[in-house]
């Protein structure tokens, strides 16, 4: 991964530093869901030190039939999701995600010595596919939807786009303002942060799904809540 990417975790996560590694009561599921109109072949990489929980050589198909979901250690873990495509069997030669530029959702479980999750979608490496995180089952907290469903490599700056070996754009290496504008609740420098709170207790599940069909984002004039307050809705799947 792009040094960008290490301190974007760095700055992001691993000021868990001090997480606890004792075993909790729960784990957590990772689910992913693959709705978009090709296969994509996952590749889950925990950060240093920490277990693998896929073997990374599966492939999900498209159209919504592509569904996988792995337990996440009942202590602290920290890593990254990405979406390669184009790859040949068992994930090996692909054509994005197996190096930037690429979408890459970065999730923590367990931390602070309680069942405590963390989770962003970061362009910081540039984009392939649209990714969004939502917890599910929450035990409490602020838990929003993050990420970018919105298809950013059709208008993808020229200079910045990657082209297949079809003569499509596969990948777009950016810059920053351009996904930030599209996709305001993913994280586009390595010191970006999304505009909306977040400290999310107990969730079963974190949910991932590549090409959401919405992900809509309204200020909120909601009684108790202040104004300018920026509320998530993702559509059901």
């Amino acid at each position: 991964m792009a040094p960008a990417t290490a301190k974007l975790v760095s700055l992001g996560f691993l000021l868990l530093a001090a997480a606890s590694s004792t075993p909790l009561a729960a784990a957590t599921t990772l689910t992913l869901h693959n709705l978009c109109p090709y296969p994509v072949w996952p590749l889950v990489t925990p950060n240093t030190g920490f277990p693998s929980i896929s073997d990374n050589t599966g492939r999900l198909d498209g159209g919504g039939r592509g569904l996988v979901s792995f337990r996440f250690p009942p202590s602290f873990w920290a890593g990254r999701v990405v979406a390669r495509t184009g790859c040949r069997s068992g994930g090996s030669a692909c054509e994005t995600g197996a190096s930037p530029p690429a979408t890459v959702v970065q999730l923590v479980v367990h931390a602070e010595g309680q069942d405590l999750a963390a989770y962003s979608v970061s362009l910081v490496d540039g984009f392939n596919v649209p990714a969004v995180v939502s917890p599910q089952a929450v035990g409490g907290g602020q838990c929003p939807a993050l990420g970018c469903a919105a298809e950013l490599n059709a208008e993808c700056p020229r200079a910045q786009r990657v082209v297949g070996a079809r003569g499509e754009v596969v990948a777009c290496r950016g810059p920053a303002g351009y996904f930030k504008e599209r996709c305001p609740l993913t994280r586009t420098t390595p010191a970006d942060v999304e505009p909306v709170p977040q400290r999310c207790f107990g969730p079963g599940e974190l949910k991932v799904v590549f090409c959401q069909s919405a992900m809509v984002n309204a200020a909120a004039g909601v009684a108790g809540e202040a104004t300018g307050h920026i509320r998530t809705v993702v559509a059901d799947n």
